[in-house]
């Protein structure tokens, strides 16, 4: 088993809280990490129908088997369970006693806002990071800026590496991506997602999936993609949320900071695992996907998942916006640190030319933004410096 960035974060959780509560996708790892981190305790999943049933109409007695607490997995399966937990915890507030997972998280979020406050502690597993892929130390998202010094080269193909995706099972197993694609896309995103939001309209939601995956990487125009998909732009904007809040998806809003006037204010779509992007999309090949149009906005997503996956590491909501003025000037991420920022472009290309960093150097140089420092990650092998920014390798460490 790889160890998982977030295993210590968790373990330290446990320390200080009476439950942990472990989101993230289907078949991210909360399941290996949970029950790794907390061999002590007993392991019980409410997708067995026994231990759901009983967890929904006897949650007193559910909850007495475990006098010592437990790992409870799929906890979304039985909602009013949370409150139960609520009353055993306020009884028995010892730190480490439950731990949660849940995989749809627009209905555990809900539950544990309500039944849970200030009694849980909230983490987030993503599929692997190409840091714990290749067993490399986590990214340190505050020196992305810092003068670049040559690591370790990443033996791996990069297109090969984005086409596979990052879902622990086919690296773990060694599977076939596009068939453990196929079968993930229609347990998860078609049956749980679907059956979660009483979607009726089946080709309407299949069209909108892939139809969002055509849009990584771009501004959301929401109208256009409740167009192209013929929904309603409500039915959009719900279907976008459940995405968003089931971590298939990112949206990264504009950056707050006004450093100029007439900015534009769209969000910034992003499928977060790329693997998933291009079956989605029908690529069949990393060599079909090192040819595509899109080959560019899907190593932003690349680039966007391991920003979002090295906070979320660490326990924390990635502060993660973009910018783009009125005149077509952009920068693709801005990783705002609250005491600075550090502006993030993405070029796909192996080599850097000249102009690859004229929108670092604009943001850079406006007169009211104090940031004069940047980052250039590319598709190349390059550490080095070009025209004063950072410049750094698809690996990014």
């Amino acid at each position: 088993m790889l160890k998982r960035d977030l295993h210590d974060v968790l373990l330290r959780s446990a320390a200080r809280m009476p439950i942990v509560t472990l989101m993230g996708p289907r078949q991210s790892g909360k399941t290996t990490l949970s029950r790794a981190a907390f061999p002590s305790l007993p392991y019980v999943s409410l997708e067995i129908p026994e231990d759901r049933s009983e967890a929904r109409h006897d949650p007193v007695a559910f909850l007495a088997r475990f006098p010592g607490g437990a790992v409870i997995d799929e906890v979304q399966r039985a909602p009013d369970l949370l409150s139960y937990l609520q009353v055993d915890v306020d009884r028995n507030d010892a730190p480490g006693r439950w731990v949660l997972t849940g995989s749809q998280n627009l209905l555990l979020m809900q539950s544990v806002s309500q039944s849970l406050a200030g009694r849980t502690s909230l983490l987030t597993l993503l599929p692997f990071s190409l840091g714990e892929l290749r067993g490399r130390a986590p990214l340190d998202v505050p020196a992305l800026d810092a003068p670049a010094v040559a690591t370790v080269a990443e033996g791996a193909d990069l297109w090969e590496t984005l086409w596979a995706g990052f879902y622990p099972r086919i690296h773990d197993k060694r599977l076939e991506p596009r068939a453990w694609l196929a079968d993930y896309h229609r347990t998860y995103v078609e049956r749980d997602l679907r059956d979660v939001l009483r979607v009726m309209d089946i080709d309407g939601f299949e069209r909108f999936v892939r139809l969002t995956a055509a849009r990584t990487g771009q501004e959301l125009n929401l109208s256009s993609l409740a167009s192209d998909a013929g929904i309603s732009q409500t039915a959009a904007a719900q279907w976008l949320a459940a995405l968003r809040t089931s971590y298939l998806i990112a949206t990264l809003p504009p950056h707050h900071r006004s450093y100029r006037k007439r900015l534009r204010k769209r969000p910034k779509l992003h499928f977060l695992d790329t693997g998933l992007a291009c079956y989605l999309l029908d690529i069949r090949s990393p060599d079909v996907l090192r040819a595509h149009p899109l080959r560019g906005a899907i190593f932003e997503s690349f680039v966007v998942g391991e920003l979002v996956k090295a906070f979320a590491n660490r326990g924390e909501e990635a502060p993660l916006f973009h910018w783009r003025d009125a005149t077509g000037h952009e920068v693709d991420v801005i990783v705002d640190l609250g005491d600075r920022q550090i502006p993030v472009e993405v070029k796909s290309g192996m080599t850097v030319a000249d102009d690859a960093v004229d929108g670092l150097a604009w943001w850079t140089s406006i007169a009211s933004n104090p940031n004069k420092t940047g980052v250039l990650i590319h598709g190349g092998t390059a550490f080095r410096s070009h025209r004063g920014f950072t410049v750094r390798p698809w690996w990014i460490g």
